[in-house]
């Protein structure tokens, strides 16, 4: 399964950004080989508007079942809701223990978004 997660740095080791639209690289892992992505997500950092709805786009054109982030605005919610990509909130520690979380099946789907818009 492809799943993506919000990360601070390009490596697996990379901390979990608790930023959606405006995480510097999302990261998109494959959990049966762990084979990844990083994309730079540099051009939403200072995006004055839509960051959240460009990056959710971005996700699902990648494949992504999942999100795995600390927050998510309405706007990225709903786009990504909307794409068919199941959001998971409150993600922390490295983009690896993330993966595990979601491997071992300890994580939580959210039906709404958890952060208030331009969060």
């Amino acid at each position: 399964m492809k799943i993506a997660i919000t990360a601070k740095g390009d490596t697996l080791d990379s901390e979990v950004d608790p930023r959606f639209g405006r995480a510097r690289y999302i990261m998109i892992v494959d959990t049966d080989s762990m084979a990844f992505e990083a994309v730079d997500n540099t051009v939403n950092i200072n995006a004055f508007k839509g960051a959240g709805i460009q990056a959710a786009s971005m996700v699902s054109d990648k494949g992504a079942e999942v999100l795995l982030t600390g927050y998510c605005g309405p706007k990225a919610f709903q786009t990504i809701s909307a794409a068919g990509v199941k959001v998971v909130s409150d993600i922390s520690g490295t983009v690896a223990q993330a993966v595990e979380k979601m491997k071992s099946g300890d994580v939580t789907y959210t039906d709404s978004p958890n952060a208030d818009g331009h969060w």
